[in-house]
C-alpha cells in the first residue's frame, strides 16, 4: 500500500487530489522543485555528496545521473576544485522527483520539458501544472485499467479455488 492509498482512505475521496497538490511543496507551500534544500537526515547534516554517494541514495546508477546531467533532465551539478560532480540537498530532492515521474510512465522528452520550464520559473507555472494534470490523468487511467485486470484475476483465482474444492469433494466421495 502507498501512502497515496492510505491517506486516500484515511480522509477521504478528495485526499488523494489534496496530496497530489501538495506532493511537491514543503511546510512554507513553497515549490520543492524551485526552493531552498530541505532537510534531510543524511549522513552530518552535510549538503554535499559525491556521485557514488547519490548512487547509494537514490539507487540510481552514476551513469543515469551523468546522462540525466547532459538531457538537461538535472540541473547544473556543482564541481569540487578538482571537477567532481557535488550533489547537494536540493539535487537529491529533484531526483527524487524525478523518480516519481518516472513511475508514472511520463516520457523523458516530457520530463526534460518539465525541468526546463522550473528553470524558466514562475512564468511556467501554468504549463507545469496542466503537464502534471495530463500525467495525472493517464496514471489514473491506467490505475482503472488494473483494477479491471486485477478483478478479472480474483474472478479466475475464485474459478479455479471452486473447481478445485469440487474435484477434491469428488475424490474424497
Amino acid at each position: 500500500m502507498t501512502v497515496m492509498q492510505t491517506t486516500a482512505e484515511t480522509l477521504g475521496p478528495n485526499a488523494t487530489k489534496d496530496a497530489t497538490e501538495h506532493a511537491t511543496k514543503d511546510a512554507t507551500g513553497t515549490d520543492i522543485c524551485s526552493a531552498p534544500p530541505r532537510c534531510h537526515s543524511r549522513p552530518d547534516g552535510q549538503d554535499r555528496y559525491t556521485i557514488s554517494e547519490v548512487v547509494a541514495f537514490t539507487g540510481l546508477t552514476a551513469h543515469t545521473l551523468r546522462w540525466y546531467e547532459r538531457i538537461g533532465l538535472m540541473p547544473h551539478i556543482d564541481r569540487s576544485h578538482t571537477g567532481q560532480r557535488r550533489y547537494s540537498n536540493r539535487d537529491l530532492d529533484w531526483l527524487d522527483f524525478v523518480g516519481k515521474l518516472r513511475k508514472t510512465g511520463m516520457p523523458v522528452a516530457d520530463m526534460v520539458r518539465y525541468a526546463e520550464m522550473v528553470r524558466e520559473g514562475e512564468s511556467t507555472y501554468l504549463d507545469r501544472r496542466e503537464l502534471l494534470e495530463a500525467t495525472r490523468r493517464d496514471v489514473l487511467t491506467r490505475i482503472a485499467e488494473l483494477q479491471e485486470t486485477v478483478a478479472v484475476l480474483d474472478l479466475k483465482i475464485g474459478f479455479y479455488g471452486d473447481a478445485g474444492r469440487t474435484r477434491e469433494g469428488e475424490r474424497n466421495a
